[in-house]
């Protein structure tokens, strides 16, 4: 979930090693889309989001937040509320994503996504943090130094930007009801090889239950390092 163009579809692609653009389905499991709504930005979060590579992970994704109406919202909310509660585990929701871009730090906290956090704990995935990288260059520019003879200057400055943004995101959610249970940062996500180690981490972390965490980290097939790692830690 979380603002448009925020990265969420490219993300769900590294978390599940694919290229490719997800299958859609309603939730009986029938095809209902094809991947071109997709680059539309229309989404429906009753629809599941499958991924061939690894199908072990089901998505749902909701229309960003900035441009959604108060009805998209309750729809948005009734979902959420009565697969948190359901018995079945096919059918429950076990972690909820929200991204928030760093391009837009100048309002990295709308109303809407307050009124989100009021209601639910998630993770927030705070995304396109390399996006600091050609600001901090223009800050720099005009400060008067030449970037060439200071490279060493502008990623400092990354993360300094970075930080302050990140701080201002904390600021701005831990005041609602139920702060996030997590924060992570991502760069580079348009890069085949990205790295999700923390996010996927940092998901199991925060779910409740021992067997769910097994199922979370083995789902990720990618990455039996990491299964072995929480096996040797728990």
């Amino acid at each position: 979930m979380g603002r448009a163009n925020a990265g969420q579809t490219t993300i769900l692609q590294r978390v599940c090693n694919s290229t490719d653009e997800p299958e859609i389905f309603d939730g009986e499991g029938n095809k209902v889309w094809t991947s071109k709504c997709i680059q539309h930005g229309y989404h429906d979060i009753q629809h599941e989001l499958v991924f061939w590579s690894n199908p072990g992970f089901i998505f749902h994704n909701s229309c960003g937040f900035e441009v959604g109406s108060a009805q998209e919202f309750d729809q948005m909310r009734n979902f959420v509320t009565e697969h948190a509660v359901t018995t079945s585990m096919n059918e429950h929701i076990h972690a909820i994503w929200f991204c928030i871009p760093m391009t837009d730090c100048h309002r990295t906290v709308t109303g809407v996504e307050q009124k989100f956090f009021n209601e639910f704990p998630v993770i927030v995935l705070v995304t396109k943090g390399d996006a600091m990288h050609v600001e901090a260059i223009q800050e720099l520019e005009d400060e008067g130094f030449e970037i060439e003879e200071v490279p060493e200057m502008v990623a400092r400055k990354e993360g300094e930007l970075r930080d302050k943004c990140l701080g201002h995101i904390k600021h701005e959610l831990e005041m609602c009801k139920f702060p996030p249970k997590g924060y992570v940062l991502l760069q580079n996500m348009n890069q085949q090889d990205a790295d999700c180690t923390l996010l996927m981490e940092c998901t199991a972390n925060m779910l409740n239950e021992e067997g769910l965490q097994r199922v979370l980290i083995s789902t990720q097939q990618s990455s039996i390092g990491r299964c072995v790692k929480y096996a040797v830690d728990k």
